[in-house]
């Protein structure tokens, strides 16, 4: 084998990056290499389209094995993880039955929501009828009032069954910072509580009963490494007033969970874990735990709501598996997929099988769970995961001098971060620079979503429309609109109307130019939801401008060249004579002199195609 593999590379003679650069050099053409294919990234580093070995020199991410310290290449000697199912429980019996159901087709850990008032013995024991403790992870979302209870109800549970407790794995999600963060209520007083937590979870030793559900941040719009970096002080914050309140930092540490959400930024969020693990082992060594043991990130990734969307939502499908896919090749522990459907209506049967099955094929027909940090030896993900970590450590020591995690979100600090990336992201997504697909770029023209939408996104404001953020008791909240909000919104808003506008393109000269704008500006008005009449092309304007009116056009689009603008645009302008919106596609060199005599509205490739789809359907009474 090593003779075959030294005489493989013996045919090809290495090449240098000096070399590589003076090809893309002549092949750019003079467009400058930085300018034209380095990425800038939202989380405040630059990516390169390519790295290579020398790239590798130095960064730390290399120097452990999977296993071992700091974690960075898994905290265990395999890649398999837990296929998890979330159940909200509105009744006991149930809930029991699709869990017993649900273990039966390929689920492997269960996670069960339920309401304050029903943690009793009684529905418990109900709930987990039939369930082997020992053979499932089981996961459970309560009040925070409610969860030292149900730790102990759990316990006993258990015991009355002659389970073996040590064999008992899960979580009780205990978050004293969901009260700031998502309620708007300051909790500054959590550490009795957390300690009461913390002494009944002992009867459950393999327990994680403290929570940083990083996942909120995400469905918020947070980027990448702000989420980790709020997420290590997060954990931090729980290490260290637990550990002034006498518990070992080993005590501490075993017993919180990390649960991530997870964009579909593919490479940088399989570095994201990558970095978490590394930082959180470093944040764990630096209070001299008894064991390494102590310094592993238990890891829970679930996928974003953030970008999904209502309108085209099978395209969830391909969002949801590549960010399953990053959570799988980067190591995590377990991985809920969430179903296509769930921005719009209550996940069904077909949905949810969907959202398990998405996880099966990864590891039933890709194997992804066979093979040991399939990461490594990637020198971009492992630049990344050096480069992540980097900006991930200074918002967290940035966040420690300023008092923590705990002063900050209660001062609405955390939250004005974190709402400020939100809006800078819908402002990317209002202008294309990220795109969500079948909503702000290429839609699908004929879909109509109004009566599919069976339930809203909440009361509160910051769950449907983009705001800055809502308050309560002064505390500024997270602000959860999805990406797609706003544009949905728009084209709710033309479904709704009664009307549905046409946008009739003018295509006319230049056959390529006429053809790519016309494209585009279908598109483009598409997003609101009108019909769009493209042509094959007209000889003369006036012939153009007939065939718009007999059509009857709402908004007619001139699709040519810039040199042939000029000419055609003035032209059309006067033969239109006003009946209907007159656009011109692009942003000729003539502009200006086409403003002059009246013509003003313009769609390129620059233009913020919400605000300009807004003041369309203004200017047409919708």
């Amino acid at each position: 084998m090593a003779e075959t593999k030294e005489k493989l590379f013996s045919e090809f003679a290495p090449i240098s990056t000096e070399e590589w650069m003076a090809k893309i050099t002549a092949d750019l053409k003079g467009v400058p290499f930085e300018k034209k294919l380095v990425w800038k990234t939202g989380e405040g580093f630059n990516a390169n389209p390519f790295y290579r070995l020398e790239d590798l020199e130095g960064l730390k991410t290399t120097d452990s094995l999977p296993g071992e310290f700091p974690f960075v290449r898994g905290t265990k000697k395999d890649n398999d993880w837990l296929v998890r199912q979330n159940i909200e429980v509105s009744c006991p019996k149930e809930a029991n039955a699709k869990a017993l159901d649900v273990l039966n087709k390929g689920v492997t850990a269960l996670g069960f929501i339920i309401k304050g008032d029903d943690v009793t013995p009684e529905n418990i024991a109900t709930l987990l009828d039939g369930i082997c403790p020992a053979c499932v992870e089981l996961n459970f979302n309560t009040c925070l009032c409610k969860a030292e209870k149900l730790i102990t109800i759990l316990g006993e549970y258990f015991a009355s069954k002659g389970v073996d407790l040590a064999k008992c794995q899960g979580s009780v999600n205990y978050d004293p910072f969901k009260k700031p963060l998502i309620k708007g209520h300051k909790n500054e007083n959590w550490v009795e509580m957390a300690t009461a937590v913390l002494n009944a979870g002992k009867v459950l030793p393999h327990y994680r009963v403290l929570a940083v559900n990083a996942f909120e941040l995400n469905n918020a719009g947070a980027y990448i490494a702000q989420e980790l970096g709020y997420a290590l002080a997060w954990g931090n914050e729980l290490l260290a007033k637990l550990t002034d309140a006498s518990f070992s930092v080993d005590e501490v540490a075993k017993k919180i969970k990390f649960n991530f959400g997870i964009s579909s930024n593919y490479f940088m969020e399989i570095a994201k874990f990558r970095a978490a693990r590394w930082l959180w082992a470093e944040i764990v060594k630096a209070y001299n735990p008894a064991c390494d043991c102590a310094c592993k990130m238990a890891v829970h990734a679930q996928t974003s709501q953030w970008n999904t969307t209502i309108f085209d939502a099978h395209v969830n499908l391909l969002r949801t598996q590549t960010e399953a896919m990053s959570a799988a090749i980067a190591g995590v522990d377990s991985i809920t997929v969430r179903p296509f459907n769930e921005a719009y209506e209550t996940p069904d049967d077909f949905s949810e099988r969907i959202a398990r099955n998405q996880q099966l094929l990864l590891k039933e027909e890709s194997h992804f769970d066979k093979v040991v940090d399939p990461g490594a030896g990637s020198y971009t993900i492992e630049v990344f995961t050096n480069s992540i970590a980097d900006v991930a450590w200074k918002l967290f020591l940035e966040t420690e001098e300023k008092g923590g995690f705990g002063a900050l979100a209660n001062a609405g600090e955390i939250q004005a971060a974190v709402n400020a990336s939100n809006e800078a992201r819908h402002k990317a997504v209002a202008t294309r620079k990220e795109t969500l697909l079948g909503t702000n770029q290429f839609p699908n023209f004929t879909e109509v979503a109004g009566d599919k939408v069976k339930k809203t996104e909440g009361a509160c404001c910051c769950k449907g429309q983009a705001h800055n953020h809502c308050e309560n008791e002064g505390v500024t909240k997270l602000n959860f609109a999805r990406g797609a909000s706003e544009f949905e919104a728009l084209r709710m808003a033309t479904e709704k109307s009664g009307k549905t506008p046409k946008a009739f393109m003018l295509t006319i000269g230049n056959l390529a130019m006429r053809l790519a704008r016309s494209q585009f500006s279908c598109n483009f008005f598409a997003c609101a939801g009108y019909k769009t009449i493209d042509n094959l092309g007209f000889d003369t304007v006036e012939e153009g401008v007939e065939a718009a009116v007999k059509a009857g056009a709402d908004v007619v689009v001139l699709c040519s060249s810039d040199d042939e603008y000029a000419d055609y645009a003035p032209a059309a302008y006067k033969a239109l004579a006003g009946r209907a919106q007159f656009v011109v596609a692009g942003a000729p060199a003539c502009m200006e002199d086409l403003k002059a005599q009246g013509i003003d509205q313009f769609i390129h490739v620059k233009s913020n195609v919400l605000e300009t789809l807004q003041a369309f359907n203004a200017k047409l009474g919708i």
